[in-house]
């Protein structure tokens, strides 16, 4: 690894880089327009789930003033749902043209639980890709599959030019790309044009285009995937997939799960899981009391004496505030008893 490169990636790859939210000035001319830097569906097969924090105190705050964000976060976080969705593939793309100016990749996809903040020290951000738009002007994308960059240093590249895949090398507890953009090396809020602290929704100075702005809709809480397990279900594990099964037989319990963004202090949750025969065989309900950015949640019943009764259950995770449905998960699983086909 070049001298350059090692700097760069060390430097400018950093996804826990403290915000400029004190000195920084408003996007300047000949900022560029950005579009979606991922080739997906915002709001179907990937979210937004981490924003610009614009709170210079421990606390969090994103453009909207809502709490999508982490402390000191410096980027925008473009995710898919779970590791299986990051395994069949969605590609980074170039937000605008520019020229490569540094790149990163052979960083396993295992995240920060799978190598240690020790081991990553330098290399926060794993496999990712720097491009120079010009006029000070910088976009990065961190936290690539591993093996799956396909630019290389001094390349030029137009908007929309791959350059890997989403997934969750470096310091990543999900899979997801994280995008930011820099101006004279101060990080900047793309949806603000700026890293000062914004009127809240205020983004007549977007660095985004008009169109790409529109699918990019604030969204302070959202769905991402469910499931059954047969008994307590863990959330790194349904994050890998592990509980993805059509049919299950015979089993001990029956559990619904899901996995939201976005919950919040008073939000109520809801499961339900029904029968075959449209009978509710268990429900649960709870208030939250604290917000969180990911929130993982599951409940179900042991097996009943007389046993399952085969057939199609449906389960259900509802979550409302002030009344009003925020997120909605429903799935469905084939229970087999002994015996049975």
């Amino acid at each position: 690894m070049s001298d350059f490169l090692h700097a760069s990636l060390k430097a400018l790859l950093a996804p826990c880089a403290m915000a400029l939210v004190s000195s920084a000035a408003p996007a300047a001319a000949g900022a560029p327009e950005l579009a979606l830097p991922v080739a997906c569906e915002i709001g179907r097969n990937c979210f937004v789930q981490n924003f610009f924090d614009h709170d210079p105190s421990p606390d969090r705050r994103d453009y909207s003033c809502g709490r999508l964000s982490y402390d000191g976060h410096s980027g925008t976080d473009f995710r898919v749902a779970d590791i299986p969705s990051m395994l069949r593939g969605v590609t980074v793309v170039a937000a605008a043209g520019g020229t490569v100016k540094a790149v990163r990749d052979g960083m396993p996809d295992v995240g920060l639980a799978g190598t240690g903040r020790e081991a990553l020290e330098g290399r926060e951000a794993g496999n990712g890709v720097v491009i120079d738009h010009g006029d000070g002007w910088e976009t990065q994308y961190s936290h690539l599959s591993k093996d799956s960059t396909v630019v290389k240093a001094g390349q030029k590249v137009e908007s929309g030019t791959p350059l890997g895949r989403i997934g969750m090398s470096g310091m990543a507890e999900f899979p997801h790309v994280d995008f930011s953009v820099r101006h004279e090396g101060r990080e900047i809020d793309p949806f603000t044009g700026s890293a000062d602290l914004p009127a809240c929704g205020d983004i007549t100075r977007t660095l985004w285009r008009a169109d790409t702005l529109a699918v990019l809709r604030y969204q302070p809480t959202g769905g991402l995937v469910s499931g059954f397990a047969e008994g307590p279900a863990a959330s790194a594990e349904a994050r890998k997939g592990s509980y993805a099964r059509e049919t299950l037989k015979d089993p001990p319990a029956l559990v619904f799960w899901a996995d939201v963004f976005g919950a919040q202090a008073g939000d109520e949750q809801q499961i339900r899981i029904t029968a075959p025969d449209g009978n509710v065989i268990h429900e649960y309900a709870s208030t939250l009391k604290s917000s969180n950015v990911s929130w993982f949640a599951f409940s179900g019943r042991k097996r009943p004496p007389e046993g399952w009764q085969s057939g199609k259950y449906r389960g259900t995770y509802t979550l409302l505030r002030n009344g009003a449905v925020v997120a909605r998960l429903e799935d469905s699983v084939d229970v087999r008893r002994s015996g049975t086909p």
